[in-house]
């Protein structure tokens, strides 16, 4: 929610007189029909893929979004006139390169700005100026800046960023696959188990690329990160740079076990083929969205906003036969795949008598605990950090492509201010990643301003004593959060012209997030791979024939990665051929 704090023109910036504007979407001139081989309730960024995939192989297929503007979580608003917001999710790499290729997603206008260098840590010292960490894809000039704080680390940082790689690269043919079904293994068809040794394949393959170095990356996924880390290094900064990327929307600690598989997560992903690099897209994630929308558009398919989905349609024999709009409208179809969460899909869209007792209980105790809060803020000039000036002329300088990290002086801060949120109490001295996008893009601002993107955690779905999400509570959080920056940028909060505060029940309440988390349901073991969203159904294909998951809540889980809604459209093709080679 937008806190209602006025709206101010400072120095240099051209925003007077900006009008809000509604992103445009594909599909608006199209009349909804009646009937469609394939319907996806949801246009988040998974949704509109399978759309695009389906649309690509043949089926008459539709998407149908409750909001007004399309891209679920991956979106560009403008919440203060003049100013473009990637609301929800900011950054890119995780997308599978697949997916560029296959949906020619730059001749439909993506343009990626590649971040380099990519992070910037500075600390609050008693020195002046006070040090900071710079990392960046220059590997002698990373070791330069690590080395301020240990040599040590400095000649050990290429050989961990290569084992780190190396598991990477193992585990990365497991993302564009099912997870192997194996309750078919023992007793399903002879095609279901001739699918399922398929399956087996590329997790063979993983197992035999990490050889005999398998317990030590069995350790990486199972223990915690900072155990990893201290194995590696004995610099905090270093590491607590590091171990950002191993909590950042999880509700946990860099302590807590299974840490180490959610920092594999955000670095597994590459950007015009360097691998672990992440970036900006031009216009806003929202224009990501649009350029796979006008992929699946150009082919046909069928795109809606403001179609809110009440409920999946079955027919007497269980089967799904396409959806009712929440206005009573019925759109008939012979397999519908759903963006949604698992829980809104399974436990409000889908009639309950329909689904076994066990899944639904396993549904219901997904882990969806969030620690974020997401607030995005409209500024007149750039922070100027104590760490690194700004230039005089007030242009951008490296470090401000970068994500910056803040109270990241140590591990033990990260832990400390996740124990103060499992108490129920937003953190006093939150974990902070502050990125500005206008500053490689920055026709995302009028002209001499900025956008910035505060991804802070950690913050409790429900507040100690019972006590609500207010304004109140919200403005508290936002100001704590500005005080932190304030500490290494004097000045900040003098440059604010406006923000948007998103606590976990607004991430829910907005973007259909449960409990406001970004992955659809936590990333820790228990829920990944032959348990996403659920054991027996982790292959997108639900107890409801007919009715596929290719959210977030399904393998190999969140991020703006498009494998979800590639696999299960491909599953869901399969299926859709079967039956029809059948009749």
């Amino acid at each position: 929610m937008a806190d209602g704090l006025p709206a101010r023109l400072g120095m240099g910036c051209a925003a007077r007189g900006l009008r809000g504007r509604r992103l445009a979407h594909s599909g608006a001139t199209t009349r909804l029909q009646q009937e469609y081989d394939a319907v996806v309730i949801g246009a988040g960024h998974n949704g509109l893929v399978a759309a695009a995939y389906l649309q690509r192989a043949g089926l008459r297929t539709a998407v149908l979004e409750k909001r007004h503007v399309l891209g679920g979580a991956a979106v560009t608003e403008e919440i203060v006139p003049g100013f473009k917001f990637s609301r929800a999710s900011y950054l890119l790499s995780l997308l599978r390169p697949q997916i560029y290729s296959e949906l020619e997603l730059q001749r439909h206008g993506l343009r990626v700005l590649p971040r380099d260098p990519y992070s910037f840590t500075p600390l609050l010292e008693d020195r002046s100026p006070p040090r900071s960490l710079l990392l960046g894809h220059d590997m002698a000039q990373t070791q330069q800046q690590i080395a301020q704080f240990s040599q040590k680390d400095a000649q050990a940082y290429p050989e961990y960023e290569a084992f780190m790689g190396r598991l990477v690269a193992a585990i990365d043919p497991l993302l564009d696959a099912p997870p192997v079904d194996t309750a078919a293994l023992g007793q399903g068809s002879l095609l279901q188990r001739l699918r399922s040794l398929r399956a087996l394949q590329p997790l063979l393959r993983a197992g035999l690329a990490l050889g005999q170095q398998l317990p030590r990356y069995y350790e990486v996924l199972t223990a915690p990160i900072s155990k990893i880390l201290d194995h590696w290094f004995e610099s905090e900064p270093l590491k607590a740079t590091l171990a950002t990327d191993a909590v950042i929307g999880a509700m946990s600690s860099p302590h807590s076990p299974g840490s180490g598989y959610v920092l594999l997560h955000h670095v597994m992903g590459e950007l015009e083929g360097r691998r672990g690099a992440w970036g900006y897209v031009a216009g806003g994630m929202g224009a990501l969205s649009q350029a796979i929308a006008r992929a699946a558009a150009s082919r046909g398919a069928h795109i809606f906003t403001e179609k809110a989905v009440s409920r999946v349609l079955l027919g007497r024999d269980g089967q799904a036969q396409g959806v009712v709009l929440r206005d009573g409208t019925e759109v008939r179809s012979k397999v519908v795949l759903s963006n949604a969460s698992p829980q809104i899909t399974f436990l409000e869209l889908t009639p309950q008598e329909q689904l076994p007792e066990d899944f639904t209980r396993r549904i219901r105790h997904v882990d969806t605990r969030s620690p974020v809060t997401k607030i995005n803020v409209a500024v007149d000039r750039l922070p100027s950090f104590l760490a690194a000036p700004n230039a005089r002329n007030g242009q951008p300088l490296p470090h401000h492509q970068c994500s910056i990290h803040l109270n990241c002086e140590g591990t033990h801060l990260l832990h400390q201010a996740y124990t103060e949120a499992a108490g129920g109490h937003p953190s006093s001295r939150p974990m902070i990643e502050l990125c500005i996008p206008s500053a490689l893009d920055p026709g995302l601002a009028p002209r001499g301003c900025h956008v910035v993107s505060l991804f802070t955690q950690y913050t409790p779905y429900e507040l100690a004593g019972g006590q609500p999400w207010d304004e109140q509570a919200r403005n508290a959080y936002a100001d704590t959060v500005f005080d932190c920056i304030e500490a290494y940028a004097p000045g900040f909060k003098a440059s604010v012209i406006g923000r948007d505060i998103l606590t976990p029940p607004d991430l829910e309440r907005v973007f259909g997030l449960p409990g406001g988390n970004i992955f659809h349901g936590g990333m820790s073991l228990d829920q990944l791979y032959f348990a996403r969203p659920a054991p027996s159904y982790s292959g997108y294909r639900s107890p409801v024939p007919g009715l596929y998951l290719c959210g977030s809540g399904a393998h190999p889980g969140g991020g703006v990665m498009g494998a979800a809604g590639r696999n299960a459209a491909r599953v869901a093709l399969g299926d859709f051929t079967h039956l029809r080679q059948q009749r």
